[in-house]
């Protein structure tokens, strides 16, 4: 067997409707659409999540909770990420970018305090959780806030 050989299936493949090519087709005049209506008229049709004058689904459910508007997201680091952090003494954003520890660079980093610290490392960052502050500080290291959240 060769590839020019391989074929689909029989009965696999079928040929396009083609509507509203003359009484010959066998689709003309109405293209298959019926006698007026709305599914008939150009642009007609029911919009999506119609159920036919039945309550939609997305009104039966029950709404609940709330969105902050305001909210800030962080791209989140913990502190077990530097354990094998080669790349110097200072941890800069720029830095955990090239390390890959940061996916999402246009969001303010946050670093959180999962995992243990045995390095002296100085690490800039906009925000830090207590927890990892005081881990990065009995490590003997600093926390640098940086501005621009």
């Amino acid at each position: 067997m060769k590839l020019h050989d391989l074929k689909p299936a029989l009965g696999a493949k079928k040929r396009r409707k083609r509507i509203g090519r003359g009484p010959g087709s066998g689709h003309g005049k109405t293209a298959t659409k019926g006698h007026k209506g709305l599914l008939a008229r150009s642009g007609g049709g029911k919009r999506p999540g119609f159920e036919g004058g039945q309550m939609p689904l997305i009104r039966r459910l029950p709404k609940f909770g709330f969105t902050n508007p305001f909210r800030t997201e962080y791209a989140v680091v913990n502190v077990r990420s530097f354990e094998n952090w080669s790349g110097g003494d200072t941890v800069t954003p720029q830095a955990m970018v090239d390390a890959g520890l940061v996916k999402r660079k246009t969001l303010p980093i946050k670093i959180l305090g999962t995992g243990s610290l045995k390095k002296s490392l100085i690490i800039q960052a906009h925000k830090f959780s207590k927890s990892a502050e005081g881990k990065i500080q009995a490590a003997g290291g600093r926390v640098e806030v940086i501005g621009g959240v």
